[in-house]
This record gives C-alpha cells, structure tokens and sequence, in this order.
C-alpha cells in the first residue's frame, strides 16, 4: 500500500522540535574542564602534531573515516528538477539520514551555489581533507559525468554519483535475476532503453559489464532512437548508436527480451508489451509514475518479471539498498575510490541476498508470509538487516581483491560483527511492530476522542493501515475538530456513550456490567450509569468483541482506567496478576522493563508471574528473551530478605523453564559489563550477551529507572504495555505524544492479532 503523507503532516515533521532532520553529537566526554582541555586547548595540539608527522593518523584521531558529504546544486532534485540549492537542502538531509540509519555513516550535506563544472569541482576538491567519502546528488546531465569524471582523477576518497549509478548496481542486480528466472543469457538478450539521461547510461554500462552486448542494445531519448547517423549526440550517447534507419518505441519493442524504463510515466501500452518475447522482463523505474503500472504490464503479460521504482508494487529498485552499504565497505577498508569492481561486487552481493531464505522480520514488514525468489522477488527489500553485512562485506573484498584499500580487513568474522553492532543501535523494533499491524489492522476504539492528539494519531493509524479507529465522544465537538484540523475522518465511525441514540446499547452493556460485577459491590443502577462513562463503554466494546482493542489514559491518571479494564475485561486465564512493562529505545538496541507501573512490592510467586509474562510478550516481536533480575545484591552476596526474594524467583523459573535465557539476582551495572561477568562470575547465563529485559524487585525501582532513562538517558519510551489482560487495552502516560500514540495503537493492534 502506498504511504499516505499529508502536506500538513510533512511541514510539521521537517518542523518541530530542533528544525531539519540531523544534528551534530559529541562523542567524547565534555563535562569538565579537563575534558575541555583534551577536546581543545591545549590537548589537542597532539593529535594536530601526530597528523602533520603522519597524515594517515587523521583516521585515528578524527572523524573523517566514517564522515561523507552529500553534495548536491539542486539542479536535478528527485521529481522536482532544478530547483536550487537552497531548497534542495531537506532531501540532502534526508539522504544523510538514510547513511545513518542504515549504516552508521555520519554525514555532512553541503548545498553549493554552483552551476558550471569549474566552480563545483573546485570547491569540492577544496574540502577533501574533510571527508572519508563523498556522494554526490541530484546533479543534471550531462554535467554530472564530467563532474564526477573530474573529482574521481584528482580526489584520492571514494566518490560516487549515486543517481548514476545507485539505480545502475540495484537494477543491475535485478536484471541478473530476472534473467536467471526466465532462462535466458545477458548476452543474448535484446534490450530497450526509454531514456539516456544520467541513470540510463550507467545502467547500460554496468549491464554491458555484466556481459550485456551493446549491439542488442536499443536506446532512446526525447527525440528518439539513438542512431549514428544523428549529429546531437554527445559523447555518452554515441556509444550506444546503432547503425540502422529510424524507428519508434513501439517497433523496437517488438521482440525485445528487456525493457528498461529511465524516463517518464505512461510511454509504453500494454500492447507493446504483448509485442515483446516470450517470458519479458520489464523495469519501468520512472518516479513516481512509472512507463507502465505494474497492473498494465501484467495483465498485459501474465509471464512479465515486472520491476518499477515504487513500494507498493514488488520488486522495488529502490538506491537505500545500495549506496549506504557501498560506502560503508569503502570507507571501513579506507579506499581510494569507489572502482568498477567494487560496484560489480554490491551488484552480485544483491543478487545472490535475494536467493537466500527470508527472515521473518522481513516477511513482517512486507505484509508477506513467506517471500522467496522468484518473479516477485528478485532483489532484497530496503528493510533486511542482512544488506549491511551482505553487501558492504562484497565491497570491501573487491577494494581490497583491486588493489584500492589502504587499510585491509584482516578478521572477516570480526568485521561482521562490528557491523552487525552498528544495526543495534537502530529502533528496528518499532518497523517490525507497525508492519506487523498493518498486516491485520483491528478495530481500535479510542476513550479520548475529544482530543487532536488522539485524532491526529487516529488519522495516521488509519492512512497507515495499522488500524481501524472507532471514536468515543460528542459527535459535534469531534467532527468540529475534525474540521477545524483539515483531518480526513468523516468516514470513522463515531460513538457518544451518553447521547439518547446509545442507550438501548449503554443498557445492553449495563446489564451484561452488572452480572459481571453484581457481588462486588455494584448494584444495577450503578452499573448502568457506569456506561455513561467512556472507558467503561469502550472495555465494553472489546469485551463484547465490537472492537479490538482500546486506548484511553491520555487525560486520565492510570489507575482510572486499569480499574474498569480490570473489572470488565479481566486477567488472562491462568494470570494471576496483571503487570506493567516499558519499550526503552536505546543506543543499544531495545529493552524490556518490568514491572514499571502496577506492582509496588511483588512477591516471589509474583516476580516470577511477572518474568514469564514479559518474557511471553517479547515473542509477539520476534525476538528471543534474555533477562536480568535485578537487586542491590550479586548471585548471593545479600542474604537478605530482599534480595532473596529475587534469587529464589530466578531458581524457580530455571527449573520450569530451563530453555529460558536468565539470571540474577545481579546489580544491573555488573549484568550489562561482559567483562566483569567474565571475570567474577563466569557460571551466568549472561556472560555470552547482555540482557534484554530487565526485571525489578519493586515499583519504585522499575519506575525510576525508566524515567531516568528518557529523561536523563535520551531513550525513548514505549508504553505502558499492559500485561496479562484477556484482551488488548493500552493505558496512555498522561501528557502523550502523537507518535507515542500510534506506537500504542500498533502495540494494541499487535496484541489484539495474538489474542483474537
């Protein structure tokens, strides 16, 4: 499905908080004088001295080895053309962000005011000391080749063009596999190109390095079929004219094997799609409307291996699966240049990816149950975390196997595991949660309805597919807000639990209230005047199997909303007590605190239901327990009361769930120091990998801890998540985000799914 993003929605992005996408961090301590002194005057003139001896130390001792610029004159911006530097600066930005996030790469964007090939080539080489690495952007033709041409003979860093040659590798890698599922040989296959621009070109380069053969190839632009008898064509172009008379796209398609489409939207019928060979392979990568849909071709060819540059059609040529793999293996070996070899190893790399067994974290993402290689999947999707160590490991091999490498990788397993390290720093969790709901979006009723916060998150939630709201409240005031906010809601249904039109349901749900409760201290009227109140209506939708799911708290302090959760829902068969439990996006990867909200004191049958309940949850995200119980005390150094509560919990579950991965009781500084685990304790469950959950003696301590850790540690927080309820009921902090709340809905939707 297509991503909906409003206009609205975007500026506000690009806005909020600090303004742009990135920001600079120190990485160093900064906090007294002395590291002052270090960071500045007078320590740094020693690695200043170092470098002027040794010019390769610069990679010691500053950024430059994992720095690249994204440099760009916005002359050719996406779809948006020539629109300048300036505004050019936030797709620059983004593209850093794309380095970064899937890569660890930092990046500077540099937006020039410069329009001829002089000027730019002379500032850019004028900032080499800076960079490792420099990816040019969005630069027209035909100065870019020359551009490019220039900066790769006088600059000794990795340079790449990556609209040149970004499409050229992913699209590279797709042809060898679609060739490989039709059974024919790139070098026998007759190919037609609808444009020869920038892309087009180097995409035609690396298929003839591939094994293509340039006489098969048939290229057009704006004016036609690229023939030598023409007088425009530059030097690019000349290398692919055929010597033969004039002929239009539709002629040339007659027969051809391949087409490649490099130029604008809706240029090919399905007609001259029938006219193509037996088992036709179509690339029509035109943004954002591709030469023809996906659905044309198709019906057109039921045997068409159709690729396009979009995400909601299979097979995405898509650039974030090549450039920040390229340059993370280029940068990592300290290459000289980014070389042909290299490019050729990222495109074999994506290739042989795309033949391997799915993880299930990419099937998830992708709303499919089992992907494997065939006609809708020839090429890897952007979100496997396979791409880092796949295809930056291929170039490294090839920098070095060529000759360009000035600093060999050694240690081959080692290195994967660096690279795998850089993944964990990524909230890779939230993409698996929010996928996973889109696959089977639920009825989520929202208590609060009341609120922009929660209709904006109720929008989000239903263009993205994560869920279906149902709104509690008047009717009036929310279709008023509705409108005042430019909000597309006029289709959710919309539900006042105290207007005439619900009472024959508020009765309903009375009654079924009252029998629940009827020895507990609610007499009938009690009961049915309860229904008046939006949460108690809203568990009464769930319960009663009219929603899924349902999210209220936002205005509300906890405990009144757990209280009617609790009365009406109530607590998983053979749950004893319900717990609370936070998602803390780390630098680190995520982790699972335990018991954070309910729990003040729980007892040793206590913690124990709360570990095997957290534990439990951390299956619905596909990923395997690991957990630290925690105390004041080390395995036994307390013999108090306290802390053997805890080390009796661990005893228990070890014998009842001997597979389970856990520990303690343990300080929680010992549990996350490999080596001191090492060293004094080496008999623990967690000397091999630090935990991923971590389990509280007390309220107290889990609530701190959390708290400190987003305010002070800069995580970001996920929850609460309610533990242990027969359905799926998610309790806002008071105070929410918008993107906090549609985290919640996916969390609920996800719960919801498992429970349903």
């Amino acid at each position: 499905m297509a991503q909906l993003i409003r206009k609205e929605d975007a500026l506000e992005y690009h806005e909020k908080g600090r303004p742009g996408k990135i920001e600079v961090v120190p990485t160093k301590e900064t906090k007294t004088q002395r590291d002052l002194a270090l960071a500045y005057s007078p320590g740094v003139a020693e690695p200043c001295l170092a470098i002027a001896a040794n010019p390769d130390d610069v990679y010691r001792y500053t950024t430059k080895g994992n720095l690249v610029a994204v440099i760009s004159n916005g002359t050719a911006v996406l779809g948006l053309g020539d629109i300048g530097p300036l505004a050019s600066k936030p797709v620059m930005e983004g593209k850093g962000l794309l380095f970064k996030i899937y890569a660890d790469i930092d990046v500077f964007d540099i937006e020039l005011n410069a329009r001829s090939i002089d000027d730019f080539v002379k500032v850019v080489k004028a900032l080499e000391p800076t960079f490792g690495g420099i990816n040019l952007e969005d630069i027209k033709a035909p100065e870019c080749f020359e551009i490019e041409t220039r900066l790769k003979k006088e600059l000794s860093i990795p340079i790449m063009h990556d609209d040149q040659h970004g499409t050229a590798i992913i699209s590279g890698a797709a042809l060898l596999n679609a060739l490989d599922i039709v059974g024919k040989k790139i070098g026998k296959v007759k190919i037609v190109i609808s444009g020869a621009g920038a892309s087009a070109i180097s995409c035609c380069k690396i298929y003839i390095a591939l094994g293509a053969n340039v006489a098969n190839m048939y290229m057009f632009d704006s004016k036609g079929l690229i023939i030598k008898s023409r007088t425009d064509l530059d030097e690019h172009k000349q290398m692919f004219a055929q010597d033969m008379e004039p002929m239009d796209l539709h002629e040339a398609m007659e027969g051809a094997d391949v087409f490649i489409g490099l130029s604008k939207g809706n240029v090919v019928s399905g007609d001259m799609v029938k006219a193509m060979a037996k088992k036709p392979i179509v690339f029509a990568l035109a943004n954002p409307n591709p030469e023809i849909t996906y659905d044309d071709a198709v019906a057109a060819r039921p045997d068409v291996v159709m690729a396009t540059g979009r995400s909601d059609y299979p097979n995405q040529v898509n650039n974030v699966l090549g450039f920040p793999y390229i340059f993370r293996g280029a940068l990592d070996v300290r290459a000289g240049s980014i070389n042909e070899e290299m490019k050729l190893a990222a495109v074999k790399a994506l290739a042989a990816l795309a033949k391997q067994p799915v993880p299930d974290i990419v099937n998830v993402a992708y709303n499919n149950v089992s992907l494997k290689f065939g006609p809708t999947y020839i090429i890897p999707k952007p979100m496997d975390p396979r791409l880092l160590v796949s295809v930056s490991t291929a170039v490294a091999k090839a920098a070095m196997d060529s000759g360009v490498a000035k600093k060999p990788i050694t240690d081959w397993n080692a290195y994967e595991a660096e690279l795998y390290r850089r993944l964990g720093s990524d909230d890779m969790i939230l993409r698996y949660i929010t996928n996973k709901a889109k696959q089977n979006p639920k009825r989520v009723v929202f208590a609060e309805a009341e609120n922009i916060k929660v209709l904006k998150a109720a929008q989000i939630a239903k263009d993205d597919g994560i869920a279906i709201p149902i709104l509690l409240g008047n009717e009036d005031k929310i279709r008023s807000m509705i409108a005042e906010n430019n909000l597309d809601l006029a289709e959710v249904e919309i539900i006042d639990p105290q207007c005439d039109a619900t009472e024959k349901k508020r009765c309903e749900y009375g009654e079924a209230f009252f029998e629940k409760r009827k020895r507990r201290g609610y007499n009938l009227y009690e009961a049915k005047k309860a229904m008046r109140d939006r949460t108690y209506y809203g568990c009464m939708m769930v319960n009663s199997g009219e929603a899924d799911a349902m999210i209220s708290g936002l205005t509300r302090k906890y405990p009144d909303t757990i209280r009617p959760a609790l009365e009406i829902i109530g607590m998983q068969e053979g749950v004893k007590r319900v717990a609370g439990m936070y998602i803390m996006l780390s630098k680190k990867g995520p982790l699972f605190f335990a018991d954070t909200t309910l729990n003040f004191f729980p007892t040793e049958d206590e913690l124990i239901d709360i570990t095997l309940l957290t534990a439990n949850v951390l299956g619905h995200f596909n990923i395997k327990p690991r957990i630290a119980m925690l105390s004041y005390s080390n395995f036994g150094s307390s013999i108090s009361p306290e802390a053997e509560r805890v080390r009796n919990a661990v005893a228990r579950i070890k014998e009842s769930h001997p597979d389970l991965t856990i520990d303690g009781e343990v300080q929680v500084g010992v549990a996350f120091n490999k080596d001191l685990l090492k060293e004094n304790y080496p008999f623990s469950d967690l000397v091999n990998e630090a935990p991923n959950v971590l389990i509280f003696p007390n309220l107290a301590a889990g609530n701190i801890a959390y708290h400190l850790l987003q305010e002070v540690g800069g995580a970001e927080a996920v929850g609460p998540i309610l533990l242990g309820l027969r359905k799926s009921v998610y309790v806002l902090q008071l105070g929410s985000s918008v993107r906090q709340i549609v985290n919640m809905i996916a969390l609920a939707v996800v719960e919801a799914q498992v429970k349903g």
